[in-house]
């Protein structure tokens, strides 16, 4: 017991600070939710025909008679402008707003060049009628339409079949959400997509992929290259495919959907809604904006994902949120933040900090004890508790209050790695981005300065020469690793850092002030 106690004294400092690291390397490979609910399979014969004949549609539709991507009609307002093509989808949607804009100022298309699904894509289980549907143009009702704020405009597509008439109405408005309606002149299966996710921005930090929500209002997420199964989610609510920043769904909250969620030859997810007959429900494409899908449906915010944290994440960009609507900046919303959760926390950090340094003062007494009983375990251990409750010191109240923090730490990571807000989001005068990495690497640096300095005054009674070593190059190790994180994140970490070397440092003050007391009593 008594060396089991040391050892975790001596490593306990090591150990908070390199979960902390691992966590940033293999949280969201691991940790995300994929499937956090088992789905009951469900799918008829029919549809699992379709489904296997859905990822290689695209190779039927490239030997087909007509035009693909004929532009046929044309949406703009504002915001967006979009263009439907001959077969009655979606096929380009552009952002018009300036913080959208690429690094050579042109409006981003949040379509795929090459995608193998686009949003309002049809496909029948039928092969034959299939095959004739991605070879029969859609007809427009109107060439161009255009949304201004106030309004919506409504378009009228239909598509004539040798065995049906298939007619889409689309009503738009005017930040990028539309509403779809299907009605066949009479019944047959069919699968629609809200599209193949955006590839705008992707990274290894965050997930992409689909995400599914059933009326229970729990998230089925499902990452890129790895879904292994067709699933079929019944009485979903909201059917979504997504990238870090940017999404297209579709949703229904008063009659849920039939999801299928297929996959391509990657393993890549690919988002459908069955049905027979009549289709009718919400859908947007855009960014994941949270006033935007507010004006929306505020239920619509389960788009962002935020993995296991959410419950705390969505707290804190609530209040990051609120911060930022008086402070007028995201820069300093964040410091604000980091300063607010700081002296939330202080109880639990200052009681850590105090076991440190006990355990510090302590470190002599401790060996002579090792030492004196070196055969004797039973009295070793006896002595050292002795010990520890004479001088009020616990070598578990050093790492427990550490860890309660951690989940604090991570949901704030996960806000500041996925708000879309920080984009174009400026804060000191070389920080125009918060969405994107340092351009001079200033915050990294800073951040791994005070992560050193803290290193340098905290109390450690490490004596492991490797383990020493490690703690040693953490703060480079750290200071690489975030060089390419997101300014936002990177500020947090650096105010985080700063806020625990002010506190060490007063607490360093403060014990030596007692232990000059005490020395004084003694000598008095």
């Amino acid at each position: 017991m008594n060396q089991a106690n040391n050892i975790f004294q001596q490593k306990r400092i090591l150990l908070a600070v390199v979960i902390s690291f691992l966590f940033f390397v293999v949280y969201d490979y691991f940790f995300i939710p994929k499937n956090p609910i088992k789905i009951e399979q469900n799918i008829t014969q029919n549809s699992s025909k379709s489904l296997n004949l859905a990822p290689n549609a695209t190779a039927d539709i490239s030997t087909t008679s007509i035009a693909t991507k004929n532009i046929i009609a044309n949406v703009k307002s504002k915001h967006f402008q979009a263009e439907i093509d001959s077969l009655g989808r979606i096929v380009n949607f552009y952002l018009k707003d300036k913080k959208y804009q690429n690094e050579n100022g042109e409006f981003i298309n949040l379509i795929p060049k090459q995608s193998s699904l686009y949003p309002l894509e049809l496909r029948f289980s039928d092969f034959t009628l299939n095959q004739e549907a991605f070879n029969t143009a859609y007809q427009a009702d109107k060439k161009e339409l255009f949304v201004d704020d106030n309004t919506s405009q409504t378009l009228h597509l239909t598509q004539r079949l040798s065995q049906l008439v298939v007619e889409k109405t689309l009503v738009f408005y005017p930040q990028g959400n539309y509403e779809i309606k299907i009605k066949l002149s009479k019944d047959a299966h069919y699968f629609i997509s809200p599209g193949y996710r955006p590839d705008i921005a992707i990274d290894s930090y965050t997930v992409h992929g689909a995400l599914v929500m059933d009326n229970k209002e729990s998230i089925h997420t499902y990452e890129d290259e790895k879904v292994d199964k067709d699933e079929n989610i019944k009485n979903a609510l909201l059917v979504s495919a997504f990238d870090r920043y940017y999404t297209t769904f579709f949703y229904n909250f008063e009659k849920p959907l039939n999801a299928i969620i297929s996959k391509d030859e990657k393993e890549n997810p690919l988002a459908f809604v069955s049905s027979t007959n009549e289709f009718h429900a919400g859908a947007y494409i855009g960014s994941k904006e949270h006033v935007i899908l507010r004006v929306i449906d505020p239920r619509l915010e389960a788009v962002v994902e935020y993995g296991w944290f959410t419950f705390i994440a969505k707290p804190m960009f609530e209040f990051l949120n609120f911060l930022h609507q008086y402070i007028g900046n995201w820069g300093w919303a964040i410091v604000v933040m980091t300063l607010i959760v700081r002296i939330i926390l202080f109880p639990l950090t200052y009681k850590s900090m105090i076991s440190m340094n006990k355990l510090k003062d302590l470190a002599p007494k401790m060996k002579e004890i090792k030492e004196r009983y070196k055969g004797e375990p039973q009295k070793m251990n006896m002595h050292m508790m002795e010990l520890y409750k004479k001088h009020g010191a616990n070598p578990m109240s050093g790492c427990l209050p550490i860890l309660l923090q951690i989940p604090i730490f991570f949901a704030i990571y996960r806000v500041l790695l996925n708000a879309i807000e920080l984009k174009a989001a400026p804060w000191a005068f070389w920080i125009h981005d918060l969405s994107i990495m340092d351009p001079y690497f200033i915050l990294p640096i800073l951040m791994g300065v005070t992560m050193f300095v803290q290193q340098l005054i905290t109390p450690m009674t490490i004596q492991d020469p490797m383990q020493a070593k490690i703690m040693k190059f953490l703060p480079v190790i750290f200071t690489f690793f975030f060089i390419t994180f997101p300014a936002g994140l990177t500020l947090y970490w650096f105010i985080n850092n700063l806020c625990s070397l002010v506190q060490q440092w007063v607490i360093n003050k403060m014990f030596a002030k007692e232990h000059h007391k005490k020395t004084n009593g003694v000598k008095k």
